[in-house]
């Protein structure tokens, strides 16, 4: 039951995804995104700590001290900031780099399918910010990447999904500055 269940979830969830990304224009993405969940490595731990209200994965993680499926998944989705990690040739040492804009914005769009899923009718377009500020990701995301991202839920939360969406495609993905990178000098 929890198998079926959890593929009825990760099945939804990218559904999800997929209407957001075709939305502002990701077709690829939206039609790839989070394949990986199907593969046994990540698709059998989804299973085994199914409970409806969260992701497997902590539960893998509480159990096990990490998560498998975590590290696999995350390694094949280049919409997870944890992706962009590499290695910094001055420092030697491993480093968050900016996510180019095609994958925060799906990001983003996966970030407001999530919350959908497993607020259900408590969602709202606050939601996924809210979850950004309660999260750790501010303190391993790149400050660039960060401040991006908590751009586009403020706007969220403040102007709904049709006017973000509108600022995702015609802005973000477009390559315009960010306010804050706009020439203020005439």
């Amino acid at each position: 039951m929890k198998a079926w269940q959890h593929f009825c979830t990760i099945t939804y969830h990218r559904w999800l995804v997929r209407k957001g990304c075709f939305r502002v224009g990701l077709y690829w993405q939206g039609l790839t995104h989070d394949l990986s969940k199907y593969t046994p490595t990540e698709f059998r731990v989804g299973a085994r700590y199914y409970q409806g209200n969260r992701s497997p994965n902590g539960a893998e993680r509480e159990e096990k001290g990490y998560s498998e499926a975590w590290i696999h998944h995350k390694g094949r989705n280049r919409h997870h900031f944890e992706y962009w990690n590499d290695l910094n040739r001055e420092t030697k040492r491993y480093e968050s780099v900016p996510m180019p804009r095609r994958f925060l914005a799906e990001s983003v769009m996966d970030r407001i399918a999530a919350c959908r899923v497993y607020e259900g009718e408590k969602y709202t377009d606050g939601s996924a910010a809210a979850y950004l500020d309660r999260s750790l990701d501010g303190r391993l995301m790149h400050p660039r990447t960060y401040r991006e991202m908590k751009h586009i839920l403020t706007m969220l939360k403040e102007k709904g999904e049709k006017e973000t969406f509108s600022y995702i495609k015609h802005h973000v993905l477009k390559g315009k500055p960010f306010p804050w990178e706009e020439n203020t000098e005439e």
